[in-house]
């Protein structure tokens, strides 16, 4: 059955006119983020209390007053304070195993799954206004103690009594483990790391066994940080959960799975990538956090000086070539591509990407995954794609001579292709793609740039503190000691917002090489690379490390960023 209007159930309750009605439609159209709700309360002709009635008749949810409820300590017990701030729901009442939470936006349903995926009860929606959930939040969750990960930690660890799974053989206890994988405390100490990764925009969150300790350990702007570990005992049941969650074999611990678990926290859609590698002392586990609303994909928003940028719009909108973004692991670069495809992305254009795997569902673009166990290889997709008519392709890693082969072909007969390469820096991918096998007659016809880059960790704006850099670090960066001093340097000197890091968030440093004729008669010479970084930076290209140097004297990174992150740049 369709779904009424929220718009048109506040006219049939009497709180708005057909006229009032046209009026907020016709408000909305000039900004489309916002609701019909906020639009109408935004204009004064409904009260917070009449949405809230109307979006509640709309969901057939019952309206919960929160400042009225009485709510049992043990159900507040069963939702952790992160889980409801996240998630802006409210816990109210349990009974025959149903969990009902009041919510502040009932539109969001996916919630609904994820709260029953976590907790593991039937859970009922009932409707509340967004102040009266925060409100309530502070109130009940100030009083409650029992959130914090020590006292989690303290009831886990009172847990080694009634079962021990873990000996020192290594033998499992199968009828335990059934129990203690979805045992309350393992599954609020799983659902707690989660949330506070996905809070603290962190990358990747690790379970690692060891002899006698179990580490969880999360990445955040590129470094990792360890949390209070678990109780040793409890490595197998935890491992259990997450596979559980994952969809994966749990009786199969001798090979490598993955999976995914996908969540929706606060009305924002993130997928974990879950990835179990059986080791010497049980499973080790990974789990890749991909939330979209930590990465955007605007060129705007990446980090990318103004003159690169414009140099780098300028490459992607040519109607052939190949445009080659380089790095090493975890620098960027398929943001950087997705970004390039957003932009580029309209009813006109045809873009097909094939991937491994594919990180981001956009839109408007074919995605193709690659799956190396049944030989749907790079090679294998490229082809296919050629026969679907693309304009812009996007080949996730150019790894072999033919996938390098196929994808000059690609470029040679009219198509844009994108791709990606492990290398220090932009001209060094001239002399990867020679040692693939590459001519460098293909290479000077199709290579149209070459874009090189690197993330460092800006400081935290909370706490930038400037300080008198030694002249020890000053030399780090191969700079005239007496140049140096003439600018101010800051460093971050920990706060609650940034974890007591000194760092707070990431952006990219990036080298970009047009391919002109100067830089072909090069490659067509066998020049080293030496020799085209030096052309190329007489025709204006910035290189990753005075990239860096701009970024510190403009106080968004430190020396020991910069340097640990371009030192290879300047040493050939």
């Amino acid at each position: 059955m369709a779904q009424r209007k929220l718009g048109q159930i506040l006219v049939d309750l009497g709180y708005l006119t057909e006229d009032q009605l046209w009026d907020i439609l016709e408000e909305q159209k000039q900004s489309p983020g916002e609701v019909i709700g906020q639009v109408a309360m935004r204009m004064g002709l409904v009260t917070e209390g009449q949405v809230t009635e109307a979006l509640a008749e709309q969901f057939g949810m019952p309206v919960v007053n929160l400042e009225e409820t009485t709510i049992p300590p043990k159900v507040l017990e069963l939702v952790p304070e992160t889980m409801a701030s996240v998630y802006k729901i409210m816990p109210i009442s349990l009974k025959d195993n149903t969990l009902t939470v009041a919510m502040a936006d009932p539109q969001n349903l996916a919630a609904l799954d994820d709260l029953r995926n976590f907790l593991g009860y039937d859970v009922r929606g009932a409707v509340s206004s967004l102040p009266e959930v925060e409100a309530a939040i502070s109130r009940h969750y100030a009083a409650q103690q029992g959130d914090d990960m020590e006292d989690l930690m303290g009831q886990l660890e009172a847990m080694e009594g009634n079962q021990t799974l873990y000996e020192q053989t290594g033998a499992i206890e199968i009828g335990g483990e059934d129990e203690l994988t979805s045992s309350h405390p393992i599954r609020k100490l799983l659902n707690m790391v989660i949330l506070l990764a996905i809070k603290d925009q962190a990358s990747d969150i690790h379970f690692e066994p060891f002899e006698d300790e179990f580490k969880i350990r999360v990445r955040a702007d590129g470094v990792l940080y360890e949390m209070v570990p678990p109780p040793r005992h409890l490595a197998a049941a935890i491992v259990s959960r997450v596979k559980v969650m994952a969809n994966l074999d749990i009786a199969e611990r001798r090979l490598p799975q993955d999976g995914r678990i996908e969540l929706n926290v606060g009305g924002n859609p993130v997928d974990l990538r879950v990835s179990v590698l059986p080791t010497m002392f049980g499973e080790s586990v990974v789990m890749r956090v991909l939330d979209r609303t930590v990465v955007q994909l605007d060129l705007n928003k990446i980090g990318m000086d103004p003159q690169t940028l414009t140099g780098f719009r300028e490459i992607i909108s040519r109607s052939n070539g190949i445009v080659l973004v380089t790095g090493p692991t975890g620098s960027g670069k398929t943001t950087t591509l997705y970004s390039a495809l957003n932009e580029l992305n309209d009813l006109e254009t045809k873009i097909i990407t094939t991937e491994d795997p594919i990180e981001y569902d956009i839109d408007g673009l074919i995605q193709v995954p690659i799956n190396s166990d049944i030989d749907v290889t790079f090679a294998k997709v490229l082809r296919a794609i050629l026969r679907h008519d693309p304009d812009k392709i996007l080949v996730g890693e150019i790894r072999d001579y033919e996938t390098a082969e196929i994808a000059v072909q690609s470029a040679l007969t009219g198509h844009l292709v994108f791709s990606t390469l492990h290398t220090n820096d932009a001209p060094s991918a001239v002399t990867r793609l020679r040692d693939m096998g590459v001519p460098p007659f293909l290479i000077t016809a199709t290579v149209e740039a070459v874009q090189a880059q690197r993330l460092v960790r800006k400081i935290c704006t909370e706490c930038r503190t400037q300080f008198e850099p030694s002249d020890d670090l000053l030399m780090e960066l191969q700079l005239p000691i007496e140049q140096a001093r003439r600018y101010k340097f800051y460093y971050g000197k920990g706060c609650p917002r940034c974890n007591n890091a000194g760092y707070k968030g990431r952006t990219g440093l990036y080298e970009l090489l047009v391919v002109n004729d100067d830089i072909r008669d090069l490659i067509s010479s066998d020049a080293s690379v030496d020799e085209m970084r030096n052309v190329a930076r007489s025709q204006g290209m910035t290189t990753l490390r005075e990239a860096g140097l701009k970024l510190i004297f403009d106080g968004v990174t430190t020396i020991d960023e910069v340097v640990r992150e371009t030192v290879m740049e300047d040493l050939d």
